[in-house]
């Protein structure tokens, strides 16, 4: 029987989202998506959470003494964060971050983080068993290899963690077009972050209806 759960659409009352040591030295370990990519994803999953006022919270392992500072441009989308320190690889087993995911009232947790095989299982597997609808954004999570992301995220799967896209996260967000209080907000990282997207964006503004040029260029074009 299909847990209808599974069916409902992620809104910003419904969600919360965690974090999971985005640190240099847990980077550097990333085989399975372009580093630079992998960082975009995250910002703009960040970004796309804080236009629509969805409970965030990061965590970090070992920072002094092994995996080094969170990286800044995740920071600068919460720069008055309180960041969740912990020794144990599974988020989950520590209380303090425990209590901040049920303190948002919140079921469905959705998770982003390094690496996939490793503090991502083991902190969606054990949220599952406390009764939470996990989430995990695939692309904006890393893992020492192709396969070790890939099959992390098949074994998540089939013990019915839902995965997604970061787009696919801030869409669902979204929903309706007609729904106007964040669309400025939404476009502006389509186009900063979605590829693409994000420059047929710009054409159509531009282009079709005569907005001005995103960015700080003034100058001219010399003919």
């Amino acid at each position: 029987m299909t847990d209808r759960t599974a069916l409902e659409q992620l809104t910003p009352d419904n969600s919360v989202l965690l974090f999971i040591d985005h640190q240099p030295q847990m980077a550097f370990g990333v085989a399975n998506i372009d580093r630079q990519t992998l960082k975009n994803n995250v910002v703009a999953l960040a970004k796309s959470a804080k236009v629509f006022g969805v409970p965030t919270f990061i965590t970090t392992v070992e920072t002094e003494s092994f995996s080094g500072y969170t990286w800044p441009e995740l920071l600068d989308v919460y720069p008055d964060a309180a960041l969740l320190e912990r020794t144990s690889m599974n988020s989950w087993d520590d209380a303090k971050v425990r209590d901040a995911i049920n303190g948002s009232g919140r079921r469905k947790l959705i998770l982003s983080g390094l690496w996939t095989e490793v503090c991502i299982n083991s902190a969606a597997n054990s949220a599952m068993l406390d009764g939470y609808e996990v989430y995990v954004v695939a692309d904006a999570c890393g893992g020492t290899s192709k396969d070790a992301h890939d099959y992390s995220m098949l074994r998540m799967i089939q013990a019915g963690i839902r995965p997604l896209t970061w787009q696919q996260t801030l869409l669902e967000w979204q929903r309706d077009w007609a729904r106007r209080e964040h669309y400025d907000e939404v476009m502006a990282i389509v186009r900063e972050h979605s590829g693409a997207y994000g420059m047929g964006v710009d054409y159509a503004y531009t282009r079709v209806h005569g907005a001005q040029q995103r960015g700080q260029w003034r100058g001219s074009v010399r003919k």
